[in-house]
């Protein structure tokens, strides 16, 4: 579905969001219409997620899985050989490639196939340098008034010690 909305004004307003408007105006260029193989998409945490894949009658060696920096494709391939002796199939063996856009530093973490269900973990890990910290306000007149505030209790110490000492 495709809708003609103008992101221009917020691309005016914002700054290293590019991506996320040439997502939105791309819509589904990313995913093929079909609906094969069907996934789940799970939340595990505040940064850790979880996409639970049906791929019933592909082996372990029959599936690719690349992450990419902010994509991840999972694509089947079945092996030659087997389609002569079947009446009749109704367990998909289709090749597929599905691809899914990863946000800023989400990783794979781990990927498990168990009973024809494919389950990738990933994990928001962002670095410590670009997590939130608060600065300090600073400026050479808060230095210079900092300064003269030493100068004068380094004043008053003076004087004190003269006075005790007379």
């Amino acid at each position: 579905m495709r809708t003609n909305f103008d992101f221009t004004p917020f691309r005016r307003s914002t700054v290293g969001f590019d991506r996320l408007f040439e997502m939105l105006e791309n819509g589904t260029s990313l995913q093929n219409g079909e609906g094969y193989p069907p996934f789940d998409l799970e939340r595990d945490g505040d940064d850790r997620f979880r996409i639970t894949m049906a791929v019933a009658g592909f082996r372990q060696e029959e599936i690719d899985i690349t992450a990419q920096q902010n994509l991840l494709v999972v694509s089947g391939r079945k092996k030659e050989g087997d389609e002569g002796r079947y009446i009749h199939r109704g367990i998909a063996a289709r090749s597929f490639e599905r691809r899914f856009a990863l946000g800023d530093y989400v990783q794979v973490k781990n990927a498990e196939l168990r009973d024809g269900l494919l389950s990738i973990e990933l994990a928001r890990d962002i670095p410590e340098e670009m997590k939130p910290r608060k600065i300090e306000i600073g400026g050479a007149g808060n230095r210079q008034i900092d300064d003269r505030r030493a100068e004068g209790e380094a004043a008053r110490n003076d004087n004190s010690k003269e006075r005790q000492a007379a």
